[in-house]
């Protein structure tokens, strides 16, 4: 599967990196004093409980909210006021909980569609449409790359729910990200599909950084190289998954009881 460059061997450096991220929602506060460093080359998960901030810290890495405090850094360069269209354009892409992809067109348009920014084509309307088949190579290579070569030329609303998700990711590779965000990139899907997109997101990690907000702790366990756990807005624990799933405050927090 070749869904970029070769990977490289270099020794891990941050790409992605907060500090001190604080958001208050009036008296309530969401996210509390967190710190997280984001490495090259490695999947990253943010995992706990419902309610425990994964979603809001990463609303605020990718700016869709800005931070009451702390300051967030993208490739050496400081974004905690940058808009989140720029931040984008920086290289840091995120996937939603819920698939965002075009319904009524098919595999490879969607994939076409997502490939037009990074090739400068997203704002030339006038264009024939037929100037997009210079787009079709790396959209094929894609689509292939994610395993939908047999549903290339299918309709988007036709695909089951798993391979919307996983179309999804190839719309994301498309802008070429550098750190990939993915928000719960297992929700609703099948075994078949879970393997699917763990093989994906750890060929993915051989040339980006991946951070992850992930339920399933089996694939946590599997592909995630480090584990930052979040309880009531504030890191819990961190490390890699054998030393924070044997942390008994990590098994209080996810199982309710000292003796689960």
């Amino acid at each position: 599967m070749a869904v970029s460059a070769t990977a490289t061997h270099e020794e891990p450096r941050v790409v992605l990196s907060a500090r001190g991220l604080t958001k208050h929602f009036g008296a309530f506060a969401a996210v509390k004093n967190v710190d997280l460093d984001v490495e090259h080359a490695r999947v990253h998960a943010l995992i706990g409980p419902n309610g425990a901030g994964k979603t809001t810290v990463f609303n605020l890495l990718t700016k869709f909210l800005q931070p009451t405090a702390g300051s967030i850094t993208l490739l050496g360069t400081d974004i905690t006021k940058t808009a989140p269209d720029k931040v984008a354009r920086m290289g840091l892409v995120r996937s939603f909980q819920i698939s965002a992809v075009f319904p009524h067109l098919t595999v490879l348009d969607n994939v076409r569609v997502a490939l037009q920014r990074p090739n400068g084509l997203a704002t030339q309307f006038w264009l024939p449409m037929s100037s997009l088949d210079r787009l079709n190579a790396r959209a094929d290579e894609l689509i292939e790359a994610v395993g939908l070569k047999r549903e290339r030329d299918a309709l988007a609303a036709d695909l089951s729910y798993g391979r919307k998700r996983v179309l999804e990711i190839a719309t994301t590779l498309a802008l070429d990200p550098k750190v990939l965000l993915l928000d719960e990139p297992m929700a609703g899907m099948g075994q078949e599909d879970i393997g699917t997109v763990s093989n994906i997101i750890r060929e993915v990690a051989k040339t980006r950084a991946v951070l992850m907000v992930e339920h399933n702790l089996s694939v946590v366990a599997d592909i995630c190289h480090h584990v930052t756990v979040l309880q009531r807005g504030e890191i819990l624990a961190e490390g890699d998954y054998a030393t924070v799933s044997q942390d008994e405050r990590v098994r209080l927090a996810y199982m309710g009881s000292e003796d689960a």
